[in-house]
């Protein structure tokens, strides 16, 4: 991965509070996985992540993988930190980790 790709990543990431790589957007989820992270989302009380479409980006798509050192997507970051995919946001939702790591209220 190029630094340039490395920085780009990094602005992203640090841009907002809640940043989702995934396949797709929001509005349209392009795999079920990333599909299930927006509602995990919604349902902490997340109304309008920002998302990033890796499939719009190759850059992007691969170098989030090398960024984060995680192999799939989607993947979150909440307030620069690597939370993790789809698998782990619905267990930590489960538990009620993922609504302290959002700082939103239980629901």
């Amino acid at each position: 991965m190029t630094q340039e790709t490395q920085q780009r990543i990094d602005q992203i990431v640090k841009s907002s509070d809640v940043v989702l790589f995934m396949k797709g957007t929001a509005q349209f989820p392009q795999c079920g996985f990333s599909g299930k992270a927006i509602q995990v989302l919604k349902a902490c009380g997340v109304a309008k992540p920002a998302t990033v479409n890796v499939l719009e980006d190759e850059e992007i798509r691969h170098g989030i993988k090398e960024y984060s050192n995680w192999p799939t997507i989607p993947q979150l970051y909440v307030k620069g930190e690597f939370v993790g995919g789809s698998d782990i946001m619905m267990e930590m939702y489960q538990n009620g980790e993922l609504q302290q790591v959002l700082g939103t209220p239980e629901a």
